[in-house]
Formats: structure tokens, sequence, C-alpha cells
């Protein structure tokens, strides 16, 4: 069962060189302010910063061993991802599916588009995807013939094809062999993509959709583990995956509380919380951007757009909304791509007043490495790179992990963070406390245990008051 406390979000080569670097900051730096990690794909791969995976079995020899993670896993609840809608065109199946073709023993791996016969132009518009192309490519195989496959994303990331056996047996033997390994909690990455059927959008295609998610989340179950669907979509698809037993993402926060201190107003904020699910795991920032549809219907369309003026100016380019109709399309904006210490004007006191208000909300928190040391953005990797998200994605050396590490907001929030992990008050009910609109307040209460925090969204200033673990006297202090 995973712990109630705080999760870190992390690289395996971001924050200093590897895996062992990480486990050393971890340990020297975060101990007990943690009760989980998610390391973001160690698996070797040849695109997507990780998420084109050759396999799921092996680490990257660059990053370290499995037995790195194995001891992060006997200290910390680990989570590590499992990308359940396709896999990397250098993975042995995909190679031996191009030289043999269909007498591949792999070959019912991969959607064959052909089998759909001619797709109309109405039915490539309904198609959602990622990238600036169709989301096809034509394999070359070594008799000389041709054929196509789907990939959502980038080339080198190839559609699993769901309709075959072959699919599900090789999904459930990674689910096993990850759960042998320590994993708690498998985040399936990119899940809503993984049923195609002509004359859909081929995302999140119900009901065939969800019933792939809970035969995954049963596989999981029996053995040991928990999932983490990734989704960005309306947020009733979060209540929708909780409805299942799952654990849905809070990404409908991030937008939410810049909304609140941006324009000083936590009605929305509140509206979410009073009925957000209470088994999600919260985020305030990611690997990837701020994403929008998850506050569709909980933001107007006119504060979506106030909000996407105001940050835009302190970020990287948008990510955009396209049709495989039109590759070319320039869609309604899909994600902002900017840290929040940034998005929130790089003011330390709104960063750790964002930080506790994820703390404070429902659910499992997770913090990002970047917004965990209080980073802003990084352009100049963006533009090495020509991966807008990479302005959220610093590299650093252990000498900048031990600078920021000292740094006030950053001993501020590790001290919230601790409170977070370790106050057993978070065990009980969880509240919302009558505040004025430009204010939020929680509480949350176990027996005689008690934490609160209130947020002046005007002043930016924080205040936590809580039970002494030592004599149960009520505590508060302005953070």
């Amino acid at each position: 069962m995973l712990r109630n406390a705080v999760q870190l979000i992390a690289y395996p080569n971001r924050l200093g060189r590897d895996l062992a670097d990480l486990q050393h900051v971890l340990e020297h730096w975060f101990g007990d302010a943690l009760g989980g990690v998610h390391i973001l794909p160690p698996y070797p791969s040849n695109a997507d910063g990780g998420f084109s995976p050759l396999t799921h079995r092996e680490i990257d020899p660059a990053y370290g061993t499995w037995e790195t993670l194995h001891a992060i896993a006997a200290r910390w609840d680990l989570s590590l991802d499992l990308t359940l809608n396709h896999i990397s065109d250098a993975s042995e199946e995909f190679r031996d599916y191009v030289a043999r073709g269909r007498d591949s023993p792999y070959a019912d791996l991969f959607v064959d588009v052909d089998r759909f016969g001619a797709l109309s132009p109405e039915d490539l518009a309904r198609i959602h995807i990622r990238k600036e192309k169709d989301p096809f490519r034509t394999v070359h195989f070594a008799d000389g013939t041709t054929g196509r496959v789907w990939c959502t994303f980038t080339e080198h990331q190839i559609d699993l094809n769901y309709d075959a056996p072959e699919t599900t047996a090789m999904i459930e033997g990674i689910i096993a062999f990850l759960a042998a390994q320590g994993v708690k909690l498998i985040r399936l990455d990119a899940f809503g993509y993984t049923i195609k059927r002509a004359g859909t959008s081929c995302f999140l295609v119900e009901p065939e959709v969800f019933q792939l998610l809970d035969w995954v989340a049963g596989v999981a179950r029996a053995h040991g583990a928990d999932v983490l669907p990734e989704v960005h979509d309306h947020p009733s698809y979060q209540h929708a995956i909780s409805m299942r037993g799952m654990r849905p993402y809070g990404f409908a926060m991030p937008p939410l509380v810049l909304h609140a201190l941006l324009r000083r107003d936590g009605r929305p904020l509140r509206n979410w919380l009073r009925m957000c699910p209470r088994n999600q795991v919260n985020v305030l920032d990611t690997h990837d951007g701020i994403c929008l549809p998850d506050v569709e219907g909980l933001l107007s369309d006119a504060d979506i757009e106030a909000l996407v003026d105001d940050i835009s100016g302190r970020g990287g380019d948008p990510i955009l909304r396209r049709q495989a109709g039109n590759a070319h399309s320039v869609g309604a904006i899909y994600q902002i791509t900017c840290t929040i210490h940034d998005a929130l004007k790089g003011d330390d006191d709104a960063h750790l007043a964002a930080r506790a208000l994820q703390l404070f909300a429902p659910g499992i928190p997770q913090v990002y490495y970047v917004g965990a040391l209080g980073e802003g953005n990084d352009p100049d990797l963006a533009e090495q790179s020509g991966e807008p998200r990479d302005i959220n994605r610093h590299h650093f050396t252990l000498e900048e992990v031990e600078v920021a590490m000292h740094r006030p907001f950053v001993q501020r929030l590790l001290g919230l963070m601790r409170l977070r992990s370790g106050h057993p008050a978070f065990h009980g009910r969880f509240e919302l406390v009558d505040s004025a609109r430009d204010a939020v307040a929680m509480r949350w209460t176990q027996g005689s245990h008690q934490a609160g925090v209130h947020v002046d969204l005007a002043t930016r200033t924080t205040t936590v008051e809580h039970t002494s673990p030592f004599d149960g006297t009520l505590v508060s202090e302005v953070i």
C-alpha cells in the first residue's frame, strides 16, 4: 500500500549524472520529507526523453543498474512508467517485424493501418494527434515490400495493437517484472491513445479504453502494485478513473492554483477542492507543460485565455492541439511550457503559497524536481534540444543541487513537505474552511490531531497551524 506522503518526480540523470547521484540526493537532502519517488523512464530509449523504450526490463547503462533502484525502493515507494501505448522502433520486437514482415512472431504487436481500409478525410479529421504529422509511418520490410504502422507520437514510437493477445501477454509480463523489482506505483503513460477505431478520435474511445484500463489495473493488483493512468482531458475522466478504484491525476490543480494566485480569486480552486477525487495523485508541475484541457468546465473560457496571456510571455512555445486531417493545423493551446516558479513571476512567497495549497489538498502530492529546487525556466536547453518542454527540465549537477538546497525558499518548502509527510492529521478528514474570495483555507483532522493552512492570495502570505507532535498544543506560524 502506498504511503500517504509526498513523492518527488525526478529524471534518472538530472539531479546529478545518474541513479547513484539521484539516490545520494534523496538520502542526503530529502530524507523523511518524502514517502516516495517517481523516477521518469530509466530504460534504454531513442526518443522523447525516455518515453520511447526499447524494453522495460533493462536500465540504460548510462543511468546505472536495477540494484540502485532496488535500494531506493527499499526506503521510498518507487513509481516507474509503463508506456502503455507504444514501444521503440529500435526494440527487438519491431526490428524483427521489419526483417521478417508478417512472418515475425511480433507482427501482431503493431497496428497495421491498412487493415482499416481507406480512411476518408472525415475519418482523418477526427483522429487526435500529438505532433505535426500524420499518425502513421511507412515501414520498408527487408523483402522490399512496404506497410504502414500507427505512431501517435514521434516516428520512433510505434503504437501497440491491443486487439492482439500477443500485446496483452507482453504487457502482463512487463507489469509482473516491474512489480518484482519493488515498483509500487506503475504510471500508465499515454493510455488514452491505445484504442484505434475508424470513425473515432482514436483517443479515449469508450468503453474499450476503460475495459483495457480495468484489465491493466487488475493485473497490477494481482502483483501487489497500484496504477496511475496518465491522461489530459476534461476533468470527468479523472472521476471515471477514481470510480474504478484507480488513482487519478489531479491535473486540474496547476491552472487552478495559478488562476487563484495571479487573479487573486480562490473560488474556482475551492469549487474543485470540494469535489475532486480523494484518492488522486495531485501535482503542481511535471515534466510536461501546464495543461489546459484539465480545467475545461472548471475555469471559464475567458479565465483560461487570461491565464494563457498572463503566463505565455514568461514561458516558451506553447504546445497546440492538432488534427490528423490537417497535421499543420494550429488549434487551441494544449500546454503552456513554463516552470511553475516563472509562471508565478519568480515570487518565492507565491511559489510557497502554491506548494502549500498543493500539499494540503486531497490526495498524495508529487513535487517535480525543478519546482522542488525553486528553479526557473531553462530556455537554453529548450533551444538546444528543439523540445519546448525542456524549458522545465534543467540538468542539475550535484554542486548545483547543494547550492539550491541551501536557498531559503527550498528550506521553507522542505519544512512544509516534512509536515505533510509526517503529521498524523493528514490520515484523517479533509475540510474546506470558509474564507474570503481572495483566500483559500483547508484543514485536516484525525482525533486530537489537526493541521490547517490559510493562504492570503492578495499578499501571498501562507499561515500553517498544526498540533505539536510533542505535547498536542496548537502551533501557528507564517511560513
